[in-house]
Protein backbone atom coordinates (compact mmCIF):
# COMPACT_ATOMS: atom_id res chain seq x y z
CA UNK A 1 0.00 0.00 0.00
CA UNK A 2 1.16 3.48 -0.76
CA UNK A 3 1.17 6.06 1.99
CA UNK A 4 -2.49 6.63 2.75
CA UNK A 5 -4.61 9.45 4.07
CA UNK A 6 -3.33 10.93 7.32
CA UNK A 7 -5.24 9.35 10.17
CA UNK A 8 -5.75 10.88 13.60
CA UNK A 9 -7.06 9.45 16.82
CA UNK A 10 -10.17 11.63 16.47
CA UNK A 11 -10.78 10.22 12.98
CA UNK A 12 -10.80 6.68 14.39
CA UNK A 13 -13.00 7.63 17.34
CA UNK A 14 -15.50 9.09 14.87
CA UNK A 15 -15.29 5.94 12.74
CA UNK A 16 -16.25 3.85 15.79
CA UNK A 17 -18.96 6.15 17.15
CA UNK A 18 -20.56 6.80 13.77
CA UNK A 19 -20.88 3.06 13.23
CA UNK A 20 -22.54 2.67 16.63
CA UNK A 21 -24.99 5.45 15.73
CA UNK A 22 -25.87 4.29 12.22
CA UNK A 23 -25.21 0.58 11.74
CA UNK A 24 -28.13 -1.79 11.33
CA UNK A 25 -25.99 -4.37 13.16
CA UNK A 26 -26.43 -2.38 16.37
CA UNK A 27 -29.53 -4.16 17.64
CA UNK A 28 -30.52 -6.53 20.43
CA UNK A 29 -32.97 -8.22 18.03
CA UNK A 30 -35.79 -7.93 20.54
CA UNK A 31 -39.36 -6.88 19.82
CA UNK A 32 -38.52 -3.19 20.02
CA UNK A 33 -35.15 -3.47 18.19
CA UNK A 34 -33.34 -1.70 21.01
CA UNK A 35 -29.72 -0.79 20.27
CA UNK A 36 -27.07 -3.05 21.73
CA UNK A 37 -24.67 -0.16 22.38
CA UNK A 38 -24.79 3.62 22.67
CA UNK A 39 -21.23 4.68 23.47
CA UNK A 40 -17.57 3.70 23.24
CA UNK A 41 -14.23 4.44 24.85
CA UNK A 42 -11.30 4.33 22.42
CA UNK A 43 -7.60 4.11 23.19
CA UNK A 44 -4.33 3.51 21.37
CA UNK A 45 -1.11 1.65 22.10
CA UNK A 46 2.15 1.48 20.19
CA UNK A 47 3.10 -1.82 18.62
CA UNK A 48 6.54 -1.28 20.14
CA UNK A 49 5.26 -0.87 23.71
CA UNK A 50 7.23 -3.26 25.99
CA UNK A 51 3.96 -4.45 27.51
CA UNK A 52 3.32 -6.77 24.54
CA UNK A 53 6.50 -8.70 25.21
CA UNK A 54 5.62 -8.78 28.91
CA UNK A 55 2.30 -10.38 28.03
CA UNK A 56 4.07 -12.92 25.87
CA UNK A 57 6.49 -13.84 28.61
CA UNK A 58 3.79 -14.02 31.29
CA UNK A 59 0.92 -15.65 29.38
CA UNK A 60 2.96 -17.88 27.07
CA UNK A 61 4.85 -17.90 23.75
CA UNK A 62 1.56 -18.50 21.89
CA UNK A 63 0.32 -15.01 22.83
CA UNK A 64 0.84 -12.69 19.86
CA UNK A 65 2.50 -9.33 19.87
CA UNK A 66 0.96 -6.81 17.44
CA UNK A 67 3.99 -7.25 15.18
CA UNK A 68 3.46 -11.00 14.99
CA UNK A 69 -0.23 -10.97 14.15
CA UNK A 70 0.13 -8.11 11.66
CA UNK A 71 3.03 -9.62 9.74
CA UNK A 72 1.38 -13.05 9.67
CA UNK A 73 -1.70 -11.67 7.96
CA UNK A 74 -0.40 -8.63 6.07
CA UNK A 75 2.85 -10.06 4.63
CA UNK A 76 2.86 -7.65 1.68
CA UNK A 77 2.76 -4.76 4.14
CA UNK A 78 5.49 -5.95 6.49
CA UNK A 79 6.08 -3.43 9.24
CA UNK A 80 8.29 -2.96 12.23
CA UNK A 81 6.69 -2.92 15.66
CA UNK A 82 7.14 0.85 15.95
CA UNK A 83 5.16 1.37 12.73
CA UNK A 84 2.07 -0.26 14.22
CA UNK A 85 -0.71 1.07 16.43
CA UNK A 86 -3.21 -1.06 18.33
CA UNK A 87 -6.67 0.54 18.35
CA UNK A 88 -8.79 -0.68 21.24
CA UNK A 89 -12.35 0.16 22.21
CA UNK A 90 -14.68 -0.53 25.10
CA UNK A 91 -18.44 -0.85 24.57
CA UNK A 92 -20.09 -0.14 27.95
CA UNK A 93 -23.30 -1.99 28.69
CA UNK A 94 -26.38 0.24 28.60
CA UNK A 95 -28.10 1.01 31.89
CA UNK A 96 -31.24 -0.98 30.96
CA UNK A 97 -29.14 -4.09 30.29
CA UNK A 98 -27.19 -3.72 33.53
CA UNK A 99 -30.37 -3.13 35.52
CA UNK A 100 -31.97 -6.30 34.14
CA UNK A 101 -28.94 -8.44 34.95
CA UNK A 102 -28.67 -6.98 38.46
CA UNK A 103 -31.96 -8.70 39.31
CA UNK A 104 -30.74 -12.17 38.35
CA UNK A 105 -29.17 -14.69 40.71
CA UNK A 106 -28.14 -17.68 38.62
CA UNK A 107 -28.51 -17.21 34.87
CA UNK A 108 -28.44 -14.07 32.72
CA UNK A 109 -31.36 -11.80 32.01
CA UNK A 110 -32.74 -11.93 28.49
CA UNK A 111 -31.23 -8.51 27.77
CA UNK A 112 -27.76 -9.65 28.85
CA UNK A 113 -27.97 -12.89 26.86
CA UNK A 114 -29.00 -10.92 23.77
CA UNK A 115 -26.01 -8.61 24.18
CA UNK A 116 -23.70 -11.59 24.61
CA UNK A 117 -24.81 -12.94 21.23
CA UNK A 118 -26.16 -10.05 19.13
CA UNK A 119 -24.13 -7.32 20.83
CA UNK A 120 -20.98 -9.31 20.11
CA UNK A 121 -22.11 -9.81 16.51
CA UNK A 122 -22.11 -6.02 16.29
CA UNK A 123 -18.63 -5.96 17.84
CA UNK A 124 -17.43 -8.35 15.13
CA UNK A 125 -18.95 -6.04 12.49
CA UNK A 126 -17.25 -3.08 14.18
CA UNK A 127 -13.87 -4.81 14.01
CA UNK A 128 -14.37 -5.34 10.28
CA UNK A 129 -15.64 -1.79 9.82
CA UNK A 130 -12.60 -0.23 11.50
CA UNK A 131 -10.14 -2.46 9.62
CA UNK A 132 -11.87 -1.83 6.28
CA UNK A 133 -12.12 1.91 6.92
CA UNK A 134 -8.38 2.06 7.50
CA UNK A 135 -7.68 -0.03 4.40
CA UNK A 136 -9.85 2.28 2.30
CA UNK A 137 -7.81 5.20 3.64
CA UNK A 138 -4.63 3.44 2.51
CA UNK A 139 -3.48 1.78 5.75
CA UNK A 140 -3.13 -1.97 6.19
CA UNK A 141 -5.06 -3.26 9.20
CA UNK A 142 -6.10 -6.54 10.81
CA UNK A 143 -8.51 -7.51 13.59
CA UNK A 144 -6.63 -10.19 15.56
CA UNK A 145 -9.79 -11.85 16.90
CA UNK A 146 -11.04 -12.45 13.37
CA UNK A 147 -8.00 -14.13 11.83
CA UNK A 148 -8.24 -17.81 10.98
CA UNK A 149 -5.54 -18.98 13.37
CA UNK A 150 -6.75 -17.19 16.50
CA UNK A 151 -7.20 -19.94 19.06
CA UNK A 152 -7.69 -20.83 22.71
CA UNK A 153 -4.75 -22.68 24.22
CA UNK A 154 -4.62 -24.92 27.29
CA UNK A 155 -2.44 -23.17 29.83
CA UNK A 156 -0.87 -24.70 32.92
CA UNK A 157 -0.84 -21.31 34.62
CA UNK A 158 -4.24 -19.99 33.53
CA UNK A 159 -6.27 -23.14 32.71
CA UNK A 160 -6.70 -21.72 29.22
CA UNK A 161 -5.62 -18.57 27.40
CA UNK A 162 -5.79 -17.21 23.86
CA UNK A 163 -3.56 -16.01 21.06
CA UNK A 164 -4.86 -12.45 21.52
CA UNK A 165 -6.75 -10.98 24.45
CA UNK A 166 -9.05 -8.00 23.85
CA UNK A 167 -9.02 -7.09 27.56
CA UNK A 168 -5.22 -7.05 27.65
CA UNK A 169 -5.13 -4.91 24.51
CA UNK A 170 -7.50 -2.46 26.22
CA UNK A 171 -5.30 -2.43 29.32
CA UNK A 172 -2.27 -1.66 27.14
CA UNK A 173 -4.23 1.18 25.51
CA UNK A 174 -4.92 2.87 28.84
CA UNK A 175 -8.56 1.85 29.07
CA UNK A 176 -8.65 -0.09 32.32
CA UNK A 177 -7.21 -2.43 34.93
CA UNK A 178 -8.18 -5.89 36.13
CA UNK A 179 -10.38 -6.85 39.07
CA UNK A 180 -10.56 -9.87 41.35
CA UNK A 181 -12.85 -11.67 38.89
CA UNK A 182 -10.44 -10.96 35.97
CA UNK A 183 -12.86 -8.46 34.45
CA UNK A 184 -11.49 -5.18 33.10
CA UNK A 185 -12.59 -2.16 35.13
CA UNK A 186 -12.79 0.92 32.91
CA UNK A 187 -13.86 4.54 33.35
CA UNK A 188 -17.34 3.30 32.36
CA UNK A 189 -17.13 0.27 34.62
CA UNK A 190 -16.65 -3.46 34.26
CA UNK A 191 -19.91 -4.25 32.46
CA UNK A 192 -18.72 -3.98 28.89
CA UNK A 193 -17.24 -5.74 25.87
CA UNK A 194 -14.04 -4.91 24.03
CA UNK A 195 -12.54 -5.04 20.55
CA UNK A 196 -9.34 -4.11 18.74
CA UNK A 197 -7.57 -3.68 15.42
CA UNK A 198 -3.84 -3.57 14.63
CA UNK A 199 -2.93 -1.08 11.90
CA UNK A 200 0.11 0.25 10.09
CA UNK A 201 -0.42 3.82 11.23
CA UNK A 202 1.20 6.19 13.69
CA UNK A 203 -1.09 7.54 16.40
CA UNK A 204 -0.05 9.03 19.71
CA UNK A 205 -0.53 6.28 22.31
CA UNK A 206 -3.04 6.86 25.08
CA UNK A 207 -1.25 7.26 28.38
CA UNK A 208 -1.80 4.49 30.90
CA UNK A 209 -3.03 6.31 34.00
CA UNK A 210 -2.00 3.43 36.24
CA UNK A 211 1.20 1.68 37.21
CA UNK A 212 -0.51 -1.37 38.71
CA UNK A 213 -2.66 -3.68 36.60
CA UNK A 214 -5.22 -3.92 39.45
CA UNK A 215 -5.34 -0.24 40.44
CA UNK A 216 -9.11 0.18 39.93
CA UNK A 217 -10.22 -2.81 42.06
CA UNK A 218 -11.29 -2.09 45.65
CA UNK A 219 -10.28 -5.57 46.79
CA UNK A 220 -6.67 -4.98 45.77
CA UNK A 221 -6.66 -1.28 46.66
CA UNK A 222 -7.71 -1.60 50.28
CA UNK A 223 -8.89 -5.14 50.93
CA UNK A 224 -12.58 -4.23 50.91
CA UNK A 225 -15.43 -5.19 48.59
CA UNK A 226 -15.24 -8.69 47.11
CA UNK A 227 -18.86 -8.23 46.00
CA UNK A 228 -18.17 -10.23 42.84
CA UNK A 229 -17.52 -13.27 45.05
CA UNK A 230 -21.11 -13.20 46.31
CA UNK A 231 -22.54 -12.42 42.86
CA UNK A 232 -20.95 -15.45 41.17
CA UNK A 233 -23.50 -18.28 40.88
CA UNK A 234 -20.80 -20.83 40.07
CA UNK A 235 -18.61 -20.01 43.08
CA UNK A 236 -15.84 -19.40 40.56
CA UNK A 237 -14.52 -16.29 42.35
CA UNK A 238 -12.77 -16.37 45.71
CA UNK A 239 -10.26 -14.15 47.49
CA UNK A 240 -7.56 -16.04 45.60
CA UNK A 241 -8.98 -15.09 42.21
CA UNK A 242 -11.05 -16.47 39.33
CA UNK A 243 -11.50 -20.17 38.49
CA UNK A 244 -11.89 -20.14 34.70
CA UNK A 245 -12.98 -23.76 34.48
CA UNK A 246 -15.91 -23.33 36.88
CA UNK A 247 -16.87 -20.18 35.00
CA UNK A 248 -16.71 -21.93 31.62
CA UNK A 249 -18.90 -24.82 32.82
CA UNK A 250 -21.53 -22.42 34.14
CA UNK A 251 -21.59 -20.56 30.81
CA UNK A 252 -22.13 -23.88 29.04
CA UNK A 253 -25.08 -24.69 31.34
CA UNK A 254 -26.61 -21.31 30.60
CA UNK A 255 -27.23 -22.26 26.97
CA UNK A 256 -30.07 -24.61 27.85
CA UNK A 257 -31.61 -22.01 30.17
CA UNK A 258 -31.48 -19.25 27.56
CA UNK A 259 -32.99 -21.46 24.87
CA UNK A 260 -35.78 -22.75 27.12
CA UNK A 261 -36.58 -19.44 28.81
CA UNK A 262 -35.95 -16.80 26.14
CA UNK A 263 -36.48 -18.93 23.01
CA UNK A 264 -33.25 -18.19 21.17
CA UNK A 265 -29.81 -19.75 20.91
CA UNK A 266 -27.60 -17.87 23.32
CA UNK A 267 -25.73 -17.97 26.59
CA UNK A 268 -24.08 -15.71 29.12
CA UNK A 269 -23.77 -14.81 32.77
CA UNK A 270 -22.15 -11.47 33.63
CA UNK A 271 -23.52 -11.49 37.18
CA UNK A 272 -20.11 -10.48 38.56
CA UNK A 273 -20.16 -7.40 36.31
CA UNK A 274 -23.33 -5.89 37.79
CA UNK A 275 -24.56 -5.21 41.30
CA UNK A 276 -20.96 -4.41 42.23
CA UNK A 277 -19.21 -1.07 42.91
CA UNK A 278 -17.25 -1.31 39.64
CA UNK A 279 -20.34 -1.93 37.49
CA UNK A 280 -20.38 1.51 35.84
CA UNK A 281 -17.24 3.31 36.95
CA UNK A 282 -13.97 3.20 38.89
CA UNK A 283 -14.78 2.60 42.57
CA UNK A 284 -11.30 3.36 43.92
CA UNK A 285 -11.59 7.06 44.75
CA UNK A 286 -7.86 7.84 44.55
CA UNK A 287 -7.55 6.12 41.17
CA UNK A 288 -10.70 7.79 39.82
CA UNK A 289 -9.55 11.24 40.89
CA UNK A 290 -6.06 10.63 39.54
CA UNK A 291 -7.57 9.68 36.16
CA UNK A 292 -9.61 12.88 36.13
CA UNK A 293 -6.44 14.88 36.85
CA UNK A 294 -4.39 12.92 34.32
CA UNK A 295 -2.04 11.62 37.01
CA UNK A 296 -0.93 8.22 38.26
CA UNK A 297 -2.84 6.95 41.30
CA UNK A 298 -0.87 6.12 44.43
CA UNK A 299 0.67 2.61 44.40
CA UNK A 300 -1.38 -0.25 45.80
CA UNK A 301 -0.37 -1.66 49.17
CA UNK A 302 1.34 -5.07 49.10
CA UNK A 303 -0.97 -8.07 49.30
CA UNK A 304 -1.21 -9.60 52.77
Amino acid sequence: MENGTAISGDWIKSLVRDFIATSLHNTMRNNTEDPAWDDALVGFASGADPIWQQYKEYVGPFHWTPWEVFNQHCPKESAGAAELTVISWVLPQREAVRKANRRTRRYPSEEWARIRVYGEEFNVALRRHVANGLKQAGHAAIAPMLVSNWTIVKSERFSYASSWSERHAAHAAGLGTFGLCDGLITAKGKAMRVGSVVAKISIQPTSRPYSDHRAYCLFFADGTCGKCIDRCPARAITKTGHDKEKCRKHLARSREYVKKTYKFEGYGCGLCQVGVPCEAGIPVKAAREALERGELPPPLPPLA
